[in-house]
């Protein structure tokens, strides 16, 4: 299919868009609440050198070695704000929000679905994974309704922030929305769900101190801080193929219509 073809909306197209994005903002929220903690990843790690030695908190490194280690459910989880986001700027606020509540409801039709499969008797003799099952149940539980706590707040504060920098730049400065709404919703959310996890006992063994949770939020802060930069310019290109789609009620626009090029990131006016 040619851009030019792609770019070309149709009420049909539109509904392509609009439901690609949910599928992704769906897909990565209830991937993340199912395989949420049940691992750390190691991002990197490396060795200090002493002058950074010396304005690191030890709290958050060993000895030289810092590492950045994550649960493996936030892999998923910055995705859910890249599709809030260009929902947001191409559909506007009402429906980033009905999203976001969507999303929610989905999670509880999943655990009741769960539920289910917990409450029936077991089939003797046939079942093949049955203390699995039983284990990822406990583990999805707990983790889903902190999750979902967590994200109602955090997606919140993202679509609210993200129309309120929209409607104070006059639609411009799409990397200044972009990055202010999600940088501190994603410190909201890491902040909610790690404690909510902590206070209740379903993190791992070793985490048994405010400090060692204070690491953990930070690692994974510091993760979404870095993917909401490197999605800045993946927004910027959807929302240039796909700006004739912009239904955005409030009616400010990124491109200009007659030249059809992005206000730059230096403009200011």
């Amino acid at each position: 299919m040619r851009l030019s073809s792609l770019r070309k909306p149709t009420p049909h197209k539109r509904d392509i868009l609009f439901l690609s994005l949910v599928g992704v903002f769906i897909t990565s929220l209830v991937l993340g609440n199912v395989i949420g903690t049940t691992k750390f990843v190691t991002i990197f790690s490396f060795s200090m050198p002493s002058w950074l030695q010396t304005i690191t908190p030890s709290l958050v490194r060993d000895g030289s070695i810092y590492t950045m280690s994550i649960p493996v459910g936030l892999l998923a989880y910055p995705f859910t704000f890249l599709a809030t986001d260009m929902i947001s700027e191409l559909f506007g606020r009402k429906k980033a929000q009905l999203v976001v509540w969507i999303g929610f409801f989905l999670n509880m039709y999943m655990l009741f679905l769960m539920s289910l499969g917990h409450w029936f008797p077991d089939t003797y003799g046939v079942s093949g994974g049955l203390n699995l099952f039983e284990g990822v149940y406990e583990f999805v539980i707990a983790n889903t309704i902190s999750s979902m706590i967590a994200y109602l707040i955090a997606q919140s504060v993202d679509v609210r922030l993200f129309h309120f920098w929209k409607r104070l730049t006059k639609g411009k400065y799409l990397f200044l929305r972009n990055n202010g709404s999600t940088m501190f919703s994603q410190l909201v959310d890491s902040t909610a769900i790690l404690s909510i996890l902590y206070f209740s006992g379903n993190l791992g063994d070793s985490v048994t101190t405010l400090g060692a949770l204070g690491i953990l939020i930070l690692n994974s802060y510091l993760f979404k801080f870095f993917f909401a930069l490197f999605d800045t310019p993946l927004v910027y290109a959807g929302v240039w193929v796909f700006k004739e789609y912009d239904e955005d009620p409030d009616g400010y626009k990124l491109y200009d219509d007659d030249r059809g090029e992005a206000y730059s990131y230096t403009q200011m006016s």
